[in-house]
Protein backbone atom coordinates (compact mmCIF):
# COMPACT_ATOMS: atom_id res chain seq x y z
CA UNK A 1 0.00 0.00 0.00
CA UNK A 2 1.50 3.46 -0.88
CA UNK A 3 2.53 5.78 2.32
CA UNK A 4 1.90 9.00 1.02
CA UNK A 5 4.39 11.75 1.74
CA UNK A 6 3.19 14.71 4.18
CA UNK A 7 0.81 12.26 6.33
CA UNK A 8 1.59 13.12 9.88
CA UNK A 9 0.48 10.67 12.72
CA UNK A 10 -3.35 11.50 13.86
CA UNK A 11 -3.52 13.39 16.83
CA UNK A 12 -4.04 11.41 20.08
CA UNK A 13 -7.63 9.92 20.40
CA UNK A 14 -9.68 11.39 23.31
CA UNK A 15 -11.40 9.22 25.93
CA UNK A 16 -15.26 8.93 25.43
CA UNK A 17 -15.21 10.86 29.05
CA UNK A 18 -13.48 13.55 27.86
CA UNK A 19 -15.02 13.67 24.39
CA UNK A 20 -17.94 14.01 26.46
CA UNK A 21 -16.69 16.91 28.92
CA UNK A 22 -15.06 18.86 26.04
CA UNK A 23 -18.37 19.12 23.73
CA UNK A 24 -20.26 20.56 26.66
CA UNK A 25 -17.96 22.92 27.14
CA UNK A 26 -17.87 23.47 23.61
CA UNK A 27 -21.78 23.40 23.11
CA UNK A 28 -21.92 25.91 26.07
CA UNK A 29 -19.68 28.13 24.61
CA UNK A 30 -20.88 28.03 21.25
CA UNK A 31 -24.68 29.15 22.77
CA UNK A 32 -23.48 31.79 24.82
CA UNK A 33 -21.19 33.33 21.78
CA UNK A 34 -24.31 32.76 19.64
CA UNK A 35 -21.82 30.27 17.34
CA UNK A 36 -22.67 27.98 14.87
CA UNK A 37 -20.01 25.21 14.35
CA UNK A 38 -19.09 23.94 10.68
CA UNK A 39 -17.55 20.65 9.59
CA UNK A 40 -16.33 19.54 6.89
CA UNK A 41 -16.61 15.53 5.97
CA UNK A 42 -12.88 15.15 6.77
CA UNK A 43 -12.90 15.96 9.89
CA UNK A 44 -12.29 13.67 12.98
CA UNK A 45 -15.45 11.99 13.85
CA UNK A 46 -15.93 13.54 17.34
CA UNK A 47 -16.01 17.03 15.93
CA UNK A 48 -18.79 15.95 13.31
CA UNK A 49 -20.84 14.46 15.95
CA UNK A 50 -20.60 18.02 17.60
CA UNK A 51 -21.28 20.05 14.57
CA UNK A 52 -24.29 21.97 13.70
CA UNK A 53 -23.82 21.12 10.09
CA UNK A 54 -21.53 18.83 8.56
CA UNK A 55 -20.88 18.69 4.66
CA UNK A 56 -18.80 19.31 1.47
CA UNK A 57 -16.99 22.69 0.34
CA UNK A 58 -20.34 23.61 -1.41
CA UNK A 59 -22.78 22.54 1.62
CA UNK A 60 -20.78 24.52 3.77
CA UNK A 61 -21.20 27.67 1.58
CA UNK A 62 -24.22 27.58 1.22
CA UNK A 63 -24.93 26.78 4.96
CA UNK A 64 -22.56 29.86 6.76
CA UNK A 65 -24.28 32.31 3.20
CA UNK A 66 -27.02 31.70 5.11
CA UNK A 67 -26.86 31.60 9.04
CA UNK A 68 -28.16 33.88 11.70
CA UNK A 69 -25.07 33.21 14.09
CA UNK A 70 -22.82 36.27 14.88
CA UNK A 71 -19.66 33.52 14.84
CA UNK A 72 -18.72 30.70 12.79
CA UNK A 73 -16.44 27.84 13.96
CA UNK A 74 -14.78 26.62 11.21
CA UNK A 75 -13.89 23.02 11.57
CA UNK A 76 -11.83 22.55 8.57
CA UNK A 77 -9.27 24.28 6.10
CA UNK A 78 -7.97 27.64 5.36
CA UNK A 79 -9.46 28.19 2.45
CA UNK A 80 -13.08 27.43 3.82
CA UNK A 81 -13.08 29.57 6.65
CA UNK A 82 -11.72 32.34 3.82
CA UNK A 83 -14.75 31.52 1.99
CA UNK A 84 -17.34 32.14 4.87
CA UNK A 85 -15.83 35.13 5.21
CA UNK A 86 -16.31 36.36 2.07
CA UNK A 87 -19.64 35.33 2.21
CA UNK A 88 -20.54 36.31 5.81
CA UNK A 89 -18.41 40.11 6.42
CA UNK A 90 -20.44 40.97 9.24
CA UNK A 91 -19.87 37.52 11.34
CA UNK A 92 -17.07 36.61 13.20
CA UNK A 93 -14.74 33.58 11.34
CA UNK A 94 -12.71 31.32 13.83
CA UNK A 95 -10.29 28.39 12.76
CA UNK A 96 -8.97 26.77 15.74
CA UNK A 97 -5.60 25.82 14.08
CA UNK A 98 -4.05 29.07 11.04
CA UNK A 99 -1.76 26.11 9.63
CA UNK A 100 -4.53 24.24 8.73
CA UNK A 101 -3.90 24.62 5.09
CA UNK A 102 -3.87 22.61 2.08
CA UNK A 103 -1.58 21.67 -0.26
CA UNK A 104 -4.03 21.89 -3.15
CA UNK A 105 -4.89 25.38 -2.59
CA UNK A 106 -1.14 26.25 -2.69
CA UNK A 107 -0.61 24.74 -5.74
CA UNK A 108 -1.42 28.37 -7.20
CA UNK A 109 -1.12 31.61 -6.43
CA UNK A 110 -2.57 35.10 -7.70
CA UNK A 111 0.42 35.62 -8.89
CA UNK A 112 0.63 33.19 -11.34
CA UNK A 113 -2.90 33.01 -11.83
CA UNK A 114 -2.47 36.36 -12.98
CA UNK A 115 0.54 35.01 -15.60
CA UNK A 116 -1.94 32.31 -16.85
CA UNK A 117 -4.33 34.65 -17.41
CA UNK A 118 -1.93 36.95 -19.97
CA UNK A 119 -0.94 33.86 -21.84
CA UNK A 120 -4.91 33.46 -22.94
CA UNK A 121 -6.53 37.00 -22.95
CA UNK A 122 -10.13 36.98 -22.74
CA UNK A 123 -10.23 32.78 -21.09
CA UNK A 124 -12.54 32.78 -18.36
CA UNK A 125 -11.62 31.21 -15.36
CA UNK A 126 -12.99 28.12 -13.73
CA UNK A 127 -11.27 27.58 -9.97
CA UNK A 128 -12.00 24.84 -7.81
CA UNK A 129 -13.31 26.11 -4.42
CA UNK A 130 -9.88 24.88 -2.95
CA UNK A 131 -7.66 28.06 -3.90
CA UNK A 132 -7.00 31.06 -1.65
CA UNK A 133 -9.12 34.13 -1.41
CA UNK A 134 -6.36 35.89 -3.73
CA UNK A 135 -7.03 33.04 -6.07
CA UNK A 136 -10.55 33.58 -6.16
CA UNK A 137 -10.49 36.82 -7.16
CA UNK A 138 -8.57 36.54 -10.11
CA UNK A 139 -11.36 34.02 -11.17
CA UNK A 140 -14.53 33.93 -12.72
CA UNK A 141 -16.22 30.92 -11.58
CA UNK A 142 -15.59 28.88 -8.79
CA UNK A 143 -16.92 25.23 -8.60
CA UNK A 144 -16.51 21.94 -6.26
CA UNK A 145 -16.35 18.86 -6.97
CA UNK A 146 -19.72 17.83 -7.51
CA UNK A 147 -20.60 21.09 -9.60
CA UNK A 148 -18.14 21.06 -11.78
CA UNK A 149 -18.64 20.23 -14.68
CA UNK A 150 -21.85 21.66 -14.50
CA UNK A 151 -20.22 24.94 -14.27
CA UNK A 152 -18.21 24.04 -17.53
CA UNK A 153 -21.32 22.95 -19.28
CA UNK A 154 -23.22 26.36 -18.10
CA UNK A 155 -20.35 28.90 -19.68
CA UNK A 156 -20.26 26.97 -22.74
CA UNK A 157 -24.14 27.58 -22.54
CA UNK A 158 -24.25 31.17 -21.82
CA UNK A 159 -20.86 32.10 -23.32
CA UNK A 160 -20.65 29.77 -26.37
CA UNK A 161 -18.91 26.82 -27.14
CA UNK A 162 -15.56 28.90 -28.36
CA UNK A 163 -15.54 30.24 -25.07
CA UNK A 164 -12.15 29.24 -23.98
CA UNK A 165 -11.33 28.33 -20.17
CA UNK A 166 -8.71 28.04 -17.85
CA UNK A 167 -9.60 24.96 -15.15
CA UNK A 168 -7.29 25.04 -12.33
CA UNK A 169 -5.53 24.32 -9.62
CA UNK A 170 -6.33 20.38 -10.29
CA UNK A 171 -5.55 18.61 -12.73
CA UNK A 172 -7.29 15.17 -12.19
CA UNK A 173 -10.28 16.95 -11.42
CA UNK A 174 -9.35 18.78 -14.41
CA UNK A 175 -9.10 15.49 -16.43
CA UNK A 176 -12.75 14.10 -15.23
CA UNK A 177 -14.20 17.00 -16.45
CA UNK A 178 -12.68 16.49 -19.67
CA UNK A 179 -13.84 13.00 -20.09
CA UNK A 180 -17.48 14.18 -18.54
CA UNK A 181 -18.02 16.82 -20.97
CA UNK A 182 -16.52 15.03 -24.20
CA UNK A 183 -13.90 17.60 -24.26
CA UNK A 184 -11.61 14.56 -24.44
CA UNK A 185 -12.95 13.42 -27.60
CA UNK A 186 -13.31 16.24 -29.38
CA UNK A 187 -10.11 18.08 -31.05
CA UNK A 188 -11.63 21.57 -31.55
CA UNK A 189 -12.97 21.86 -28.14
CA UNK A 190 -10.25 20.40 -26.32
CA UNK A 191 -7.76 23.52 -27.80
CA UNK A 192 -9.94 25.55 -25.78
CA UNK A 193 -9.71 23.85 -22.27
CA UNK A 194 -6.53 24.61 -20.34
CA UNK A 195 -5.73 22.44 -17.04
CA UNK A 196 -3.65 23.47 -14.44
CA UNK A 197 -0.95 20.85 -12.85
CA UNK A 198 -1.60 21.42 -9.65
CA UNK A 199 -3.24 18.58 -6.88
CA UNK A 200 -3.95 17.57 -3.56
CA UNK A 201 -1.25 15.59 -2.03
CA UNK A 202 -3.29 12.77 -0.23
CA UNK A 203 -6.10 12.38 -3.28
CA UNK A 204 -3.06 12.24 -5.93
CA UNK A 205 -1.61 10.03 -3.95
CA UNK A 206 -4.08 7.49 -4.22
CA UNK A 207 -2.81 5.88 -7.41
CA UNK A 208 -3.83 2.87 -9.88
CA UNK A 209 -1.83 0.18 -8.03
CA UNK A 210 -4.54 1.02 -4.86
CA UNK A 211 -7.34 0.15 -6.96
CA UNK A 212 -5.91 -2.70 -8.54
CA UNK A 213 -4.65 -4.84 -5.22
CA UNK A 214 -8.36 -3.56 -4.20
CA UNK A 215 -9.90 -4.85 -6.81
CA UNK A 216 -8.18 -8.23 -5.73
CA UNK A 217 -8.57 -8.38 -2.71
CA UNK A 218 -12.43 -7.01 -2.98
CA UNK A 219 -13.86 -8.02 -6.20
CA UNK A 220 -17.15 -7.83 -5.77
CA UNK A 221 -17.25 -4.27 -4.54
CA UNK A 222 -18.15 -1.31 -5.60
CA UNK A 223 -15.56 2.04 -6.67
CA UNK A 224 -16.99 5.24 -4.91
CA UNK A 225 -14.24 7.28 -6.36
CA UNK A 226 -13.54 11.44 -5.78
CA UNK A 227 -12.10 12.77 -9.20
CA UNK A 228 -9.09 14.79 -8.13
CA UNK A 229 -8.08 11.01 -6.91
CA UNK A 230 -4.68 10.22 -9.10
CA UNK A 231 -6.51 6.79 -9.80
CA UNK A 232 -9.34 7.97 -11.38
CA UNK A 233 -7.67 8.03 -14.92
CA UNK A 234 -6.97 3.98 -14.14
CA UNK A 235 -10.63 3.23 -13.11
CA UNK A 236 -12.13 5.21 -16.28
CA UNK A 237 -9.64 2.95 -17.71
CA UNK A 238 -10.91 -0.51 -16.07
CA UNK A 239 -14.26 0.64 -17.14
CA UNK A 240 -13.47 1.30 -20.29
CA UNK A 241 -11.89 -2.03 -21.44
CA UNK A 242 -14.83 -3.70 -19.67
CA UNK A 243 -12.23 -5.51 -16.96
CA UNK A 244 -15.30 -3.38 -14.57
CA UNK A 245 -18.40 -3.04 -14.72
CA UNK A 246 -19.15 0.42 -15.02
CA UNK A 247 -22.23 0.35 -12.55
CA UNK A 248 -19.59 -0.50 -9.93
CA UNK A 249 -17.67 2.77 -10.09
CA UNK A 250 -18.59 5.70 -9.06
CA UNK A 251 -16.88 9.01 -9.59
CA UNK A 252 -18.75 11.42 -7.04
CA UNK A 253 -17.84 14.11 -4.58
CA UNK A 254 -17.90 13.69 -0.68
CA UNK A 255 -21.66 15.18 -1.13
CA UNK A 256 -22.11 12.61 -3.81
CA UNK A 257 -21.03 9.88 -2.11
CA UNK A 258 -22.90 10.52 1.26
CA UNK A 259 -26.22 10.83 -1.14
CA UNK A 260 -25.17 7.38 -2.83
CA UNK A 261 -24.85 5.26 0.30
CA UNK A 262 -28.29 6.68 1.33
CA UNK A 263 -29.28 5.39 -1.51
CA UNK A 264 -27.65 1.94 -1.23
CA UNK A 265 -27.09 1.66 2.19
CA UNK A 266 -25.86 -2.21 1.42
CA UNK A 267 -23.00 -4.10 -0.07
CA UNK A 268 -19.10 -3.63 0.66
CA UNK A 269 -17.64 -0.47 -0.89
CA UNK A 270 -14.18 0.35 -1.67
CA UNK A 271 -13.79 4.47 -0.74
CA UNK A 272 -11.01 6.29 -2.51
CA UNK A 273 -10.63 9.81 -0.78
CA UNK A 274 -9.77 11.19 2.64
CA UNK A 275 -10.13 8.72 4.94
CA UNK A 276 -12.91 10.63 7.63
CA UNK A 277 -14.96 10.39 4.85
CA UNK A 278 -15.45 6.66 6.33
CA UNK A 279 -17.40 8.08 9.22
CA UNK A 280 -19.98 9.78 7.57
CA UNK A 281 -20.39 6.87 4.99
CA UNK A 282 -20.69 4.91 8.39
CA UNK A 283 -23.11 7.01 9.50
CA UNK A 284 -25.11 7.06 6.61
CA UNK A 285 -25.13 3.14 5.75
CA UNK A 286 -24.59 1.39 8.96
CA UNK A 287 -24.78 -2.27 7.57
CA UNK A 288 -22.50 -1.01 4.40
CA UNK A 289 -18.94 -2.81 4.49
CA UNK A 290 -16.69 0.14 3.67
CA UNK A 291 -13.33 -0.25 2.76
CA UNK A 292 -10.28 2.40 2.37
CA UNK A 293 -8.48 2.35 -1.30
CA UNK A 294 -5.27 3.26 0.73
CA UNK A 295 -4.82 3.42 4.73
CA UNK A 296 -2.79 6.03 4.65
CA UNK A 297 -4.89 8.74 3.26
CA UNK A 298 -5.17 10.93 5.55
CA UNK A 299 -4.94 14.69 5.27
CA UNK A 300 -2.41 16.18 8.55
CA UNK A 301 -3.71 19.61 7.85
CA UNK A 302 -7.79 18.69 8.40
CA UNK A 303 -6.46 16.45 11.22
CA UNK A 304 -5.11 19.70 13.05
CA UNK A 305 -8.52 20.84 14.16
CA UNK A 306 -9.31 18.97 17.71
CA UNK A 307 -11.71 19.16 19.94
CA UNK A 308 -9.60 20.98 22.54
CA UNK A 309 -7.98 23.36 19.91
CA UNK A 310 -12.55 24.03 19.02
CA UNK A 311 -12.64 24.44 22.57
CA UNK A 312 -10.22 26.63 23.30
CA UNK A 313 -10.72 29.02 19.93
CA UNK A 314 -14.21 29.63 21.54
CA UNK A 315 -13.18 30.04 24.65
CA UNK A 316 -10.54 32.91 23.89
CA UNK A 317 -12.03 34.29 20.78
CA UNK A 318 -9.01 32.53 18.34
CA UNK A 319 -8.07 32.53 15.37
CA UNK A 320 -10.26 35.36 13.46
CA UNK A 321 -9.76 34.80 9.67
CA UNK A 322 -10.53 37.80 8.24
CA UNK A 323 -10.22 39.16 4.05
CA UNK A 324 -9.83 42.56 2.80
CA UNK A 325 -12.47 43.84 1.72
CA UNK A 326 -10.84 44.89 -1.54
CA UNK A 327 -10.20 41.34 -1.89
CA UNK A 328 -13.73 40.01 -0.84
CA UNK A 329 -15.31 41.93 -2.59
CA UNK A 330 -14.10 40.26 -6.36
CA UNK A 331 -13.74 37.06 -4.41
CA UNK A 332 -17.62 37.16 -3.76
CA UNK A 333 -18.77 37.27 -7.53
CA UNK A 334 -17.02 33.91 -8.32
CA UNK A 335 -18.50 31.96 -5.22
CA UNK A 336 -22.27 33.53 -5.94
CA UNK A 337 -22.13 31.38 -8.83
CA UNK A 338 -20.56 28.42 -7.93
CA UNK A 339 -23.86 28.46 -5.39
CA UNK A 340 -26.25 29.80 -7.81
CA UNK A 341 -25.36 27.00 -9.86
CA UNK A 342 -25.56 24.27 -7.71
Amino acid sequence: MLALPTVNELPAELGEEEIATLSAEVRALAEERNAVILAHNYQLPELQDLADFVGDSLGLSRHAAGTDAEVIEFCGVHFMAETASILCPDKRVLIADLGAGCSLADSITADQLRAWKAEHPGALVVMYVNTSAEVKAETDYCCTSGNAVQVVEHIWAEHGEDTEILFGPDMWLGAFVERETGIKDDPERRVLFHIWDGECHVHAGIRPDDISAMRAEHPDAEFLIHPECGCATQAMEYVASGDVDADGVQMLSTGGMLNYMEEHPDGEYIVATENGMLYPLQQAAPGATLIEANRMAFCKYMKMITLPKVRDSLRDDKYEVKVAPEIAARAKLPIERMVAIG
